[in-house]
């Protein structure tokens, strides 16, 4: 039995992960990002463990997430599943960063950042990563800071450049990406054109399988197959200007050498 730790998993995909997890007798912890939605989220899934409230568009939020989810011990897998999509234009966080960059890129690097580490980590990528822009110049910071465009194939981008930097700092941890598809949920929309249930399959297998191929690190899978992924994710000068970047932003720094407690 492995425990496990899903960010957004008050609906959706997260949900889904989660309920799946549950039914093969795993422990879940939830995350939800308000206390109305995690009441629901723990009404819908009654056997999991607990829910964590955190809204992830406030950095500060965020980082208290962290140290409450590492009070209840460390994890053997975090699926990194939160993520917002269309949102109206010029949406910002509340620290003024743009909404898609604080939710996508920002939320899952702090939490890998400060999260006890775990045994397996998987990031909720997208086929649109490979649209983003590798040369991360629209990363809020500087002056661009209240004023950056970042759109959501970069920020999908970014959660592949974190998965794959992750996996060649942290040999004794399995980090991948994955694309779930186009499903139909809120995000996706009812006229998604994949399957739903292969849309959690791949982050239930990779959290929790013995199976070697989920026992791996440093890949992109969609649909439990290795895919193509943009090659500049496994560039370390743009996996380094990516951390360096994060930092300067959160003022949370990526530990090397965090020791596996």
């Amino acid at each position: 039995m492995a425990r496990i730790f899903i960010t957004g998993s008050a609906d959706g995909l997260g949900q889904l992960a989660a309920k799946a997890l549950l039914r093969e007798g795993h422990q879940v912890v939830l995350h939800a990002r308000n206390r109305e939605r995690g009441v629901q989220a723990l009404n819908k899934l009654p056997g999991a463990e607990d829910v964590l409230i955190a809204d992830l568009s406030s950095m500060e939020e965020t980082k208290a997430l962290a140290f409450e989810a590492n009070a209840l011990g460390v994890f053997d897998a975090v699926i990194h599943n939160a993520g917002v999509y269309q949102v109206p234009k010029n949406s910002k966080g509340t620290e003024g960063l743009p909404l898609l960059f604080t939710v996508n890129s920002i939320a899952p690097y702090i939490l890998t950042c400060l999260l006890q580490k775990p045994k397996r980590l998987i990031y909720l990528s997208s086929g649109m990563h490979l649209q983003g822009d590798s040369s991360l110049k629209n990363l809020p910071v500087g002056t661009h800071m209240g004023n950056s465009h970042v759109s959501y194939a970069d920020t999908k981008l970014h959660d592949v450049i974190l998965a794959m930097a992750v996996a060649r700092k942290w040999k004794d941890v399995y980090a991948n990406a994955i694309d779930p598809g186009w499903v139909p949920t809120k995000m996706g929309g009812a006229g998604a054109p994949d399957n739903l249930e292969k849309g959690f399959e791949t982050q239930v297998w990779l959290a929790v399988s013995n199976d070697p191929g989920a026992r791996v690190s440093g890949q992109y899978f969609h649909h439990k197959r290795q895919a193509h992924y943009l090659p500049a994710a496994n560039d370390i000068t743009i996996q380094e200007k990516f951390f360096a970047l994060c930092e300067q932003i959160t003022g949370v720094r990526f530990d090397d050498e965090q020791i596996f407690v």
